[in-house]
């Protein structure tokens, strides 16, 4: 019965026009701004924290629009699962995209990284079209959830493995045979497996993984964000190449490089990442929890 149900409302969400899709999408972020005290708190925190300069106001208003971009993401999942390729390239505007590809054309593999901004979902979907993808994922807690979404990310020619060893092991192979992976680069990684790197001017904890693979084998690393059109129009992807120092074997210029082009990307459009994730729960020692 619950996977009838969540069959029928992704089968829903995937077939009304994009524009009613993400205004359902902004209705559910309002609904969390008014009724979540720990999302729209920490949401604001992370923007005093990120963007001290700019006024009460405009951080209440770029929070607000964050959660309401946030509900986005999660409807417009199923629509952007249920179009076909050529669907997706004609509703993106990529005007990097000849760079991108005659670097993935080198034959050495490539890193597509796309941050929490935006439509994240559409990079890997998008990127999957034109070229061999292993995605890096974290497995959905419930199983038909995952069943859902492992067989539609692989509509496109995605493959997905999950963050094990295991998994690891499948994206150096991927690379080693000139393909492209794909990770998702700034959330906090658990145990040891990261490094502090400013993000902002705040020492955020952040994943040594992609800069590991990355100098490996000296593989082009590309940051992307779609960003969403308003109205239901479509999206228009930022690409970014990363320079030389992310393949530099000290762990911690691989970071910084890293976290100063998410920066970038955010600054375009700061209402459209994910504000309310603890980015910066974990500290370095002797230093208090900023959300305390």
């Amino acid at each position: 019965m619950k996977g009838a149900l969540l069959r029928g409302l992704f089968w829903c969400l995937g077939h009304v026009p994009l524009r009613v899709n993400h205004a359902l999408g902004a209705g559910l972020g309002l609904l969390v701004w008014r009724f979540s005290r720990r999302d729209r708190e920490t949401a604001l925190r992370n923007l005093e924290l990120c963007f001290p300069e700019r006024d009460a106001a405009w951080r209440r208003r770029t929070a607000r629009a964050s959660l309401m971009e946030t509900g986005k993401a999660l409807t417009e999942a199923p629509w952007l699962w249920h179009a076909s390729p050529e669907r997706l390239q004609a509703i993106t505007e990529v005007p990097e995209f000849e760079r991108v590809a005659e670097r993935v054309a080198e034959g050495r593999g490539a890193i597509l990284c796309s941050p929490h901004l935006g439509s994240w979902e559409l990079t890997g979907l998008f990127a999957a079209s034109h070229w061999p993808m292993t995605s890096l994922y974290k497995p959905p807690r419930e199983p038909v959830v995952d069943a859902l979404v492992k067989r539609a990310r692989a509509r496109t020619g995605a493959s997905l493995v999950p963050t094990t060893a295991g998994g690891i092991r499948q994206l150096q192979a991927a690379l080693g045979r000139g393909e492209c992976i794909g990770i998702l680069p700034d959330q906090a990684p658990r145990g040891g497996s990261g490094v502090f790197a400013p993000f902002f001017g705040r020492p955020a904890y952040t994943m040594t993984l992609l800069t590991r693979l990355a100098a490996e084998r000296k593989v082009p690393v590309v940051l992307s964000f779609a960003e969403r059109l308003p109205g239901g129009r479509g999206f228009r992807m930022h690409v970014r190449l990363l320079d030389a120092r992310i393949h530099d074997p000290d762990p911690e210029t691989g970071a910084r490089v890293l976290n100063e082009t998410i920066e970038e990307l955010v600054r375009l459009n700061p209402a459209q990442y994910v504000w309310n994730y603890k980015r910066f729960k974990r500290r370095p020692e002797g230093m208090p929890d900023p959300y305390a």
